[in-house]
């Protein structure tokens, strides 16, 4: 059996790792190249001249309207008490590891509380989830009804209380290898949930294969095709060839969240973590990239921890 490249890539070592962002000058260093690959700007006025003081830590003060700010002012380490070491360490294990990693596993590799390690990993995953939300799939794209969940006792089946349901699906080429997933909590398997997933979720021109199930005719209010196939149920309804991507995704997924998650509140963050998969597996062709990847997107807004524990749907 030949070796799979993809699986088999050097990534990024723990050596490299540290022999690039061991020390906080050079975590320093990084950020503010993320931020201002082209040279230092004022936040307030966009003035390009400055001089450089420190309270603690480094900060740059415009010489045009007296705006001092410091690397990490409107980002993810906004009013951090961390140093940068401790949160370039998070990035690096929650994209080079080959699943995820807890909260809890993240307590314990970065010494630090676990409500400390909580809130980095899902200042993370939020950064990960705004990447994610901007990616439409085309061409040829598998879909298929999925849920998270679901083991406590009473109604079973679609419409179960305990489940959140989304919508699994992913992109292939025109060799029909996968490209790109996108994993999306919905309200429901309805017609009208659908019609809005499909208007955030895909191209105008992509081709959509799906079952049977009614809601799935949406799609084509975005979609420049729709092809449905009556499966069935049973095995022989997941061995069907046209669906081999979007079931092999949802097994890895079942896989990925069974061996690092004992369990999650997914009614609230079901669409955060289903973006951290669909994040490492969009940028899998390149692990030693995804560190500074995630770094330049960490930059981009500021995540108080009251907007991080506010549920996606709004309770």
């Amino acid at each position: 059996m030949a070796m799979n490249k993809i699986q088999f890539q050097a990534g990024l070592s723990l050596h490299e790792f540290l022999h690039q962002y061991g020390t906080e000058a050079q975590c320093e260093a990084a950020l503010f190249a993320a931020r201002w690959p082209h040279g230092w700007r004022c936040l307030r006025c966009d003035g390009e001249r400055y001089s450089c003081t420190h309270n603690g830590r480094k900060l740059w003060e415009c010489l045009d309207c007296g705006y001092q700010c410091s690397s990490i002012v409107g980002t993810v380490f906004e009013n951090t008490k961390l140093p940068l070491r401790t949160w370039f360490l998070a990035i690096y294990l929650m994209t080079q590891s080959k699943n995820a990693v807890s909260a809890l596993e993240l307590k314990r590799q970065l010494g630090v509380s676990y409500k400390t390690a909580w809130s980095i990993k899902h200042k993370l995953l939020q950064t990960m989830l705004l990447r994610e939300e901007q990616r439409r799939l085309d061409g040829r794209v598998e879909v298929d009804d999925a849920y998270l969940g679901g083991e406590r006792p009473g109604k079973r089946g679609r419409g179960a209380a305990s489940k959140t349901p989304f919508v699994a699906a992913i992109q292939t080429n025109s060799e029909g290898k996968p490209l790109y997933i996108r994993l999306t909590p919905v309200a429901g398997f309805t017609y009208e949930a659908l019609k809005q997933w499909s208007a955030e979720c895909l191209s105008s021109t992509a081709r959509v294969v799906s079952d049977g199930l009614g809601c799935f005719g949406a799609v084509t209010h975005t979609a420049a095709q729709h092809e449905r196939h009556i499966v069935g149920s049973g095995k022989s309804a997941v061995q069907r060839a046209e669906f081999r991507w979007v079931n092999t995704l949802l097994g890895n997924l079942k896989t990925a969240f069974s061996g690092t998650y004992h369990a999650f509140n997914h009614a609230k963050y079901a669409q955060r973590y289903l973006a951290e998969f669909s994040y490492r597996f969009n940028r899998r062709f390149d692990l030693a990239a995804m560190v500074p990847r995630l770094l330049r997107a960490a930059t981009t807004e500021p995540l108080p921890i009251g907007i991080l524990r506010i549920s996606e749907t709004g309770n």
